[in-house]
């Protein structure tokens, strides 16, 4: 999942990007509500970790503009501010979710986590697809208890298509929610094809995939 850590403190701000890199997440690192917002606009997060106090205004003014666009961004408060009408302000302007500092990473990972799942819908950490079984915390996939050894790239391009089955998913999106930051990396190269090739070849050799669909010159869709 990608999430994009708006915090004008760069130390803490690395902090949490190291370890929510380290748990798998593909981070990106926003000092500013001009910096935030900027981002929010050209790439596609699941989740805004939001700091309310940012050199050039408050988070909370981000918080709104971002709701008014309709995105189901998930959006937990970061803040020194501990008090009780910061908080509910908060919530009313669509927070998922409160965490004063200085709090602790693995509570923090914890609550991303939970925030994520709810708004992708689904109560449990895994999901399953066709007898195929995905471990979401473990990174780990099965079929009928046999496991299957995918590398970290097959498996996200796997659980991202899962969570959006019934879906054509384009190679761009694709790119975007995988590598992250999409004016990063050059997307007319094939390396989705290629993960996506190798993904199949393993899936393929316990059943058959004819329900992973290629949709051709835009993406993939996994039908149920």
């Amino acid at each position: 999942m990608n999430v994009l850590i708006v915090e004008d403190n760069k130390e803490l701000a690395v902090e949490v990007y190291d370890f929510l890199c380290n748990a798998g997440y593909i981070c990106k690192i926003a000092n500013s509500c001009a910096d935030a917002l900027e981002e929010f606009g050209s790439n596609d997060y699941d989740a805004m970790l939001l700091d309310l106090g940012l050199p050039d205004g408050d988070g909370f003014e981000v918080l709104q503009t971002i709701r008014k666009t309709k995105s189901k961004i998930a959006v937990i408060v970061l803040t020194a501010r501990g008090e009780l009408d910061d908080r509910i302000n908060g919530l009313h302007l669509g927070a998922d979710d409160y965490l004063t500092k200085p709090f602790a990473l693995t509570e923090l990972a914890a609550r991303l986590f939970a925030v994520i799942r709810r708004i992708h819908g689904f109560t449990v950490n895994s999901l399953s697809i066709h007898g195929f079984l995905l471990q979401l915390q473990d990174y780990k996939v099965s079929f009928n208890e046999i496991p299957l050894s995918l590398t970290k790239k097959e498996f996200d391009i796997f659980q991202y298509l899962v969570l959006n089955k019934n879906r054509v998913i384009t190679r761009l999106q694709l790119t975007e929610h995988i590598w992250g930051d999409i004016l990063e990396v050059n997307s007319d190269s094939n390396f989705i094809d290629v993960h996506v090739r190798n993904l199949r070849k393993k899936l393929d050799k316990h059943t058959s995939i004819d329900w992973f669909e290629t949709v051709r010159n835009v993406g993939y869709r996994i039908n149920e």
